[in-house]
């Protein structure tokens, strides 16, 4: 196990092969972090079940890995380590938590980026079967507390750490489309993006006092490649939104400076704090988009 007192702080993404959570392991790096990269995709090329179509479940390969992603984080100057990590297999949590405190020898922020995507996603709610709500449930809420819980231990040892759920609107209103038009979300991605809200304030509450802070990081709607691929059927216009690297930007603020610390146990709006705090010079602020995507996607 490598030593504590010398080391370079650690961050374990998940989700971490493309899109937003590329974004967060590189504006990590570039923070002087060494970055645990996980996801089921190790490889370009890889065919995984990802997002759904109008018309079933579509297993394409999308543009990323986590070699990739690896590339890029090295490139910023930290170092990389890829690792294999599927949300609906709890095994594979607890072996990535073990690879990466048996390297490095620490964990000092956890970012819960990964979620469920797949069938049931967007499916109505007469159309979903029961098992995949304990997908998303899985996924999106169970996955997320036992790696927390995996890592708090070595947390508490060193009196600090960062716990960061991206989260969604989703959990918190209804969609906004006209009845029988596609769009919108299924319940499964709802009510698990509700559920997952409630953590990090009781992280706050229960271990605050104690070095542990949690954050709830909303991305707002992020052009990503799987929007651009998989959702324009669905009213999405990867067109307007934001790059992945404003969430990143917030997410390197909110772990590396005091005034990010202060806002422990609370939701933050990543594209308006970036605006806010002028973190990204290529980037102004959130751009108007049309209601059904400003509502769509947030993670």
């Amino acid at each position: 196990m490598a030593d504590q007192r010398s080391a370079p702080k650690v961050a374990l993404v998940t989700g971490a092969s493309r899109g937003i959570g590329k974004a967060l392991a590189v504006s990590l790096a570039r923070a002087g972090f060494d970055v645990a990269i996980g996801a089921r995709t190790m490889h370009d090329g890889e065919q995984r079940e990802h997002s759904p179509t109008v018309h079933g479940s579509d297993t394409s390969a999308l543009p990323g890995s986590l070699d990739s992603t690896a590339a890029l984080v090295e490139r910023e100057g930290g170092q990389a380590l890829p690792v294999f990590l599927d949300l609906l297999d709890r095994e594979s949590l607890l072996q990535a938590v073990d690879t990466v405190l048996d390297r490095w020898g620490r964990i000092d922020v956890l970012v819960n980026n990964g979620r469920y995507v797949g069938p049931g996603h967007m499916d109505r709610f007469l159309d979903t079967p029961m098992e995949l709500h304990d997908r998303h449930l899985q996924a999106n809420v169970l996955a997320p507390i036992q790696l927390t819980r995996a890592v708090l231990p070595q947390m508490l040892d060193r009196g600090e750490g960062y716990i960061v759920n991206l989260v969604s609107l989703a959990g918190t209103m209804d969609p906004r489309v006209p009845a029988g038009q596609p769009g919108g979300w299924g319940l499964g991605y709802g009510m698990s993006k509700g559920a997952l809200h409630r953590l990090a304030g009781i992280l706050k509450i229960e271990l605050g006092d104690q070095g542990i802070f949690a954050f709830n990081l909303d991305p707002g709607f992020v052009a990503t490649e799987r929007i651009a691929q998989d959702m324009g059927d669905f009213g999405f216009n990867a067109n307007v939104g934001a790059p992945p690297e404003v969430v990143g930007s917030v997410l390197a603020w909110l772990v590396t400076t005091p005034e990010g610390r202060a806002l422990n146990g609370t939701w933050i709006e990543a594209q308006f704090k970036c605006a806010e705090l002028g973190l990204l010079d290529s980037w102004q602020g959130p751009a108007a988009a049309s209601p059904t995507a400003q509502v769509h996607e947030r993670s």
